[in-house]
């Protein structure tokens, strides 16, 4: 339902920015735990989909990956450049180049560096309360319209919606947006943890579009009946309130699922894998040690398209701050045995 939802209003909005000069959204992504299949809390599941911006014409988008000489790469930005257009202009009437074309015209047609940029930079605050404008626009033209009350809720980096049907069931969908690093599954990505300040020029890296394909290319390796879905929700459920955060989970039970072979995850299994995991976590904690599954590991799958730097990296280790603060450590080590005392 939520990604028809979703393809409908990018419909739309084809229709409506057909001859505009604003990004040109592509084909949504489901990512994240609900289209993954498990939920770490009691809360309602939030539906994410990504939705990738490609620029429109007589524009490009240059990728600056802040930190480049690290992994992961911080304080990147999508530089926005204009290009000559004067060849494709004989070609289509009506079509201007930003470069060549008189200043009064251009005015009256301002490009995207006069309309969601911050100097020369792509500004994410912009882009979403353009995207949230948008949604208001062509709601009413969406065949569930008929059915849900739509409300956009407040957000400076995304498109949150929260959908109500006749019935008082409500849905939450979040929208987020970013820009593919060339042909790979990594993007920099509008998305960033609430609890940190970050310049609205700034793009973090999403590595989202990979994991959830890499959850996919292991639904059909897996049993029918398989238990993994089950085992990764009931350990987030356990470890909630914990210093063990939900992707440290998920990142364990990533290279779990990449390395038991895969008919042993069916549900007879269950308390088995339960015990793989918590047993791995217990080890990576003694070793203060959990890498990135996706940065330096020679064993993700093929499917997952990375670009080279990632798979020529260092392994980048996830429990660093245990490894820097012995406070931080012996608090993890106490919070791991009172679970292994229920």
């Amino acid at each position: 339902l939520v990604k028809e939802l979703v393809g409908d209003l990018l419909g739309v909005f084809q229709e409506l920015l057909a001859n505009s000069l604003c990004p040109v959204l592509q084909p949504a992504i489901a990512v994240g735990s609900a289209f993954e299949g498990w939920n770490p809390s009691d809360d309602h599941a939030v539906y994410r989909l990504l939705v990738p911006l490609r620029p429109p014409r007589g524009h490009a988008f240059h990728l600056e990956l802040g930190t480049a000489w690290e992994m992961p790469a911080k304080g990147s930005r999508v530089c926005v450049e204009l290009e000559c257009t004067c060849t494709r202009e004989q070609l289509v009437e009506n079509t201007l180049c930003f470069l060549h074309h008189p200043k009064e015209e251009l005015r009256r047609n301002p490009s995207l560096l006069g309309t969601l940029c911050s100097g020369s930079y792509l500004d994410v605050q912009k882009t979403a309360h353009w995207l949230q404008n948008l949604v208001r626009s062509a709601w009413l033209s969406v065949p569930q319209s008929q059915h849900y009350n739509m409300k956009v809720l407040p957000s400076s980096r995304s498109c949150k919606l929260q959908l109500t049907n006749i019935s008082g069931v409500t849905l939450c969908v979040e929208m987020i947006f970013g820009v593919q690093q060339g042909d790979s599954d990594i993007f920099l990505s509008s998305q960033a943890s609430e609890d940190i300040f970050m310049p609205s020029t700034t793009w973090p890296e999403s590595y989202a579009v990979a994991e959830a394909k890499f959850f996919g290319h292991m639904a059909r390796q897996v049993p029918h009946d398989t238990c993994h879905l089950e085992c990764l929700q009931v350990c987030t459920h356990i470890l909630m309130g914990t210093g063990f955060s939900d992707y440290v989970v998920k990142t364990v039970m990533m290279y779990l699922l990449n390395t038991i072979d895969p008919s042993s995850w069916s549900r007879k299994q269950f308390v088995m894998r339960l015990q793989d995991i918590m047993e791995c976590l217990r080890d990576c904690l003694e070793e203060k040690r959990l890498d990135h599954f996706l940065f330096g590991n020679e064993n993700v799958p093929k499917e997952i398209i990375l670009p080279q730097a990632f798979r020529l990296s260092k392994p980048l280790n996830l429990f660093q701050c245990l490894a820097q603060d012995p406070h931080v450590f012996a608090k993890a080590v106490r919070e791991f045995n009172q679970l292994q005392d229920l």
